[in-house]
C-alpha cells in the first residue's frame, strides 16, 4: 500500500513540476512581437491606435488569467505542501516568481493599452477640430 501512495505522490510532483515548468516558459515569452512592435512604430491613424490598444487589453486579460492559474497553484503548493516533498518549497518560489512576472507582465500591457487609447482619442479630437474647421471655410 505504501508504494501505490508513494507512486502517486511522486506523479503528482511530477505533474507539478511540468505545469510549472511549462508555465514558466509563457511567463518568458515576449508581449509583443516584432510586427506589434512595427505597428506601434508605424501607427499613425486612430484604428492603428485602437487595434494596438485592444492587442494590449487582450493580451493583459490572457496574462491575468494565467495569473490566476499560478496563484491556485501555489495555494495548493502551500496547502498540500506534504505532498511534493522536498520539492514544495522549490515550487511555491517558482511559482510566485512566476505570479510576480504575470503581475509586471499585466501591468505594462495596460499602461501601454491606455497609451494607445489616449492617442486614438487625441487623433480623434484632431480629427473632429480639422473637420470644424473645414466646415466653417467652406461654408457647410
Amino acid at each position: 500500500m505504501k508504494t501505490k501512495f508513494g507512486n502517486v505522490v511522486a506523479a503528482l510532483s511530477m505533474i507539478g513540476v511540468l505545469v510549472s515548468a511549462s508555465s514558466s516558459v509563457v511567463a518568458a515569452q515576449p508581449i509583443d512581437t516584432p510586427e506589434i512592435r512595427a505597428a506601434a512604430q508605424n501607427a499613425v491613424t486612430r484604428g492603428d491606435h485602437e487595434f494596438l490598444a485592444k492587442y494590449y487589453e487582450n493580451t493583459a486579460a490572457q496574462m491575468q488569467a494565467k495569473m490566476k492559474e499560478q496563484k491556485e497553484l501555489l495555494e495548493q503548493y502551500e496547502n498540500k505542501s506534504y505532498l511534493y516533498g522536498r520539492q514544495a518549497q522549490d515550487l511555491q518560489s517558482r511559482t510566485s516568481a512566476l505570479i510576480r512576472d504575470f503581475e509586471k507582465s499585466v501591468e505594462a500591457s495596460t499602461k501601454t493599452a491606455a497609451l494607445h487609447r489616449q492617442m486614438a482619442a487625441k487623433l480623434n479630437q484632431n480629427h473632429a477640430a480639422n473637420t470644424q474647421l473645414l466646415e466653417s471655410a467652406t461654408g457647410l
